[in-house]
């Protein structure tokens, strides 16, 4: 995956799927610049200079004149969907910067039927992926997370993220359009998120995810899109979990931030490489709108974010404990099915991987 030489954010390729693109097709003959230069001026007739865009777009200018526009969204709705791509194809941007980071881009290529199935599917695999990846108690405080996931998933039909792929593919239809993935890396915003809390939180936390069971309606869904709805519940939010609200909301609402404005930075117009305010559309989910308005003017650092703070003496011994158990589990189970057996289960590629993530680290 490809870094932008001037940004943090990571960029993705369009789609590769001809049939997924709208291009115009160049007449046989032409040089590179002559070619480019066709195709800037064929996006700059289709961009609308004052576009009629949905009521969940926000228009922020930045410094040197580049337009961000910024569509609020909600993660499992059609018409999420609908409004991204109708601002897309209004405004042509130069840049499409959406709430994603490397481990999540997987979901841009994958069919819905695929998802959907990922999604209900909360697997051992995934348990010890998450474990390996963000360490214990961030890994299954992810692992509650996609159960949440994979009940909304089973109440709507409806896979997450449908608005990011959205954004994928009408991107892929505007010549020069880059793709970027503009979230903070989700084990950072997990280890933060853990970190920040007491114990007594982090279990009343589990506790309410794990037996969340509450029916919900794609119309319970769509009210997500109100911002008086969501201030309200953020405000609940606040009040139940303050730390939690702060990393995985506000300090997100500042890396989103900076990587939008990273993007929305001049851009080079052929044939003399003049430079341009650009055009950027931003897909963040509808509670980041407000953090993000309020942030666009400020100076912002971003480092401060993204450190990650020793596992707690707690979180040692937990770890320590579990591991412990594990292998006095899996060697009283050698030990009742007797030596040559036991060698053989050690020598079983899912054993070895469990036994290999149970070493303890190097001094």
């Amino acid at each position: 995956m490809d870094q932008d030489n001037n940004s943090e954010d990571e960029s993705v390729g369009p789609s590769e799927d001809p049939s997924e693109e709208e291009l115009p097709c160049l007449p046989p003959g032409l040089s590179d610049a002559e070619a480019m230069e066709l195709l800037w001026q064929v996006r700059a007739q289709r961009r609308q200079s004052s576009p009629d865009l949905p009521e969940t777009v926000t228009r922020l200018t930045a410094p040197d004149g580049s337009l961000l526009y910024l569509v609020g969204t909600a993660h499992f709705s059609d018409s999420s969907k609908k409004d991204v791509a109708t601002t897309i194809r209004a405004v042509q941007p130069d840049v499409v910067v959406v709430e994603l980071c490397q481990y999540r881009v997987s979901m841009l290529k994958m069919d819905e039927n695929t998802l959907l199935k990922e999604a209900k599917d909360i697997n051992l695999d995934k348990v010890q992926q998450a474990i390996k990846q963000n360490g214990v108690m961030s890994g299954l405080m992810q692992i509650l997370l996609l159960k949440v996931s994979a009940h909304i998933t089973e109440q709507l039909g409806m896979a997450p993220g449908g608005e990011f792929r959205e954004a994928f593919k009408e991107a892929g239809r505007v010549p020069f359009c880059k793709f970027h993935l503009g979230d903070r890396p989700i084990p950072v915003t997990f280890k933060r998120a853990i970190a920040a809390l007491s114990l007594w939180q982090k279990a009343r936390l589990a506790w309410g995810l794990c037996f969340l069971s509450d029916p919900i309606s794609k119309e319970d869904v769509e009210k997500c899109k109100q911002k008086d709805l969501l201030e309200q519940t953020m405000s609940e939010m606040i009040g139940e979990f303050p730390a939690l609200h702060q990393t995985i909301v506000a300090e997100r609402d500042i890396y989103l931030t900076h990587t939008l404005r990273q993007a929305a930075r001049c851009v080079e117009a052929p044939p003399n490489a003049q430079k341009v305010p650009a055009v950027v559309v931003g897909v963040v989910g509808m509670g980041h709108v407000p953090g993000i308005e309020r942030n666009w003017d400020k100076q912002l650092n971003i480092h401060e974010i993204m450190s990650v703070a020793p596992p707690s003496r707690f979180g040692q011994v937990l770890v320590t404990v579990i591991k412990g158990v594990m292998i006095g589990m899996l060697g009283y189970a050698c030990y009742r099915a007797g030596g040559g057996v036991g060698r053989a289960l050690m020598s079983v590629p899912a054993v070895k991987s469990v036994m290999e993530n149970l070493r303890p680290p190097s001094a």
